[in-house]
């Protein structure tokens, strides 16, 4: 396991918000992670599809620890600001969040998200845009 990867599966294990919403980690790589969680009642909203706010919690998580794989070993990075666009109803077993960097800066980050709802058959759609700035910290 790399220093990056440790950090960050260090750093995910601390939030409370990521653990209430039994999400995981699926991968890590340069400038890149994808998590996911469960769609279950716990975050769903009164049409039975998830909660746009579960979309872009897993979303801004995911781009911030994007980000953080580029950072200098020891930090931790913060959202500047994030903004997504909700594409279509988060129905289906799962939300998947793929964050990746954009332009890394010596400061700033620039991120962008996709989230995806995976059905019961396996396919995926597309339910959520993200595109957000991370700061160390």
């Amino acid at each position: 396991m790399t220093p990056a990867k440790a950090a960050i599966e260090a750093s995910f294990a601390k939030q409370g918000l990521m653990r209430s919403f039994k999400a995981g980690i699926e991968e890590i790589a340069s400038g890149r992670v994808v998590l996911s969680m469960p769609i279950s009642p716990a975050i769903g909203q009164q049409h039975g599809v998830a909660h746009a706010g579960a979309s872009f919690a897993l979303g801004d998580s995911a781009s911030g620890y994007a980000a953080l794989t580029l950072m200098e070993p020891g930090a931790e990075v913060m959202t500047v600001e994030m903004k997504i666009n909700l594409i279509a109803p988060a129905a289906g077993r799962r939300l998947i969040a793929t964050g990746e960097v954009v332009k890394p800066g010596r400061r700033l980050m620039i991120t962008r998200c996709t989230v995806q709802a995976e059905a019961e058959d396996g396919i995926l759609r597309d339910v959520a845009l993200l595109q957000g700035t991370m700061i160390p910290v």
